[in-house]
């Protein structure tokens, strides 16, 4: 388990698909994930289910699962992870630590705010 306290708080959102089998499959993994880090928010977010709320720059996303990680509301990393359970542990201890990620894609304007408002309203991931 990591205890450590991110400060500010971080967020990892995982922008997913209902009927994407490669979200299905990484849904336990997140979970996990979200256990293992009780300092840090975790949120699963539907991007069809939530499109109103979090606008035209999710329903670009065309690659599975794209992860979001904010640091008091700013992205830290936006991009396509390898849907394995190291992968994102290492971008979060890395972030933890050190307090910055290898970029990721561009974050459109104004997408990370949707996504912490949106993530904000969803029961805690875990």
């Amino acid at each position: 388990m990591h205890d450590a306290d991110p400060s500010p708080p971080l967020l990892v959102a995982c922008l997913c698909a209902g009927w994407c089998t490669a979200c299905q499959a990484y849904g336990p993994v997140f979970a996990e994930l979200a256990h293992q880090y009780p300092a840090v928010r975790f949120a699963w977010i539907d991007i069809e289910e939530h499109s109103d709320a979090l606008g035209e720059p999710a329903l670009d996303i065309e690659n599975f699962p794209t992860v979001m990680l904010l640091r008091a509301g700013q992205p830290q990393f936006y991009g396509t992870v390898l849907p394995h359970p190291g992968t994102l542990a290492r971008m979060v201890d890395t972030l933890i630590s050190h307090g910055a990620l290898a970029a990721g894609q561009p974050c459109p304007p104004g997408f990370a705010d949707a996504v912490q408002k949106v993530a904000e309203a969803l029961p805690t991931r875990g």
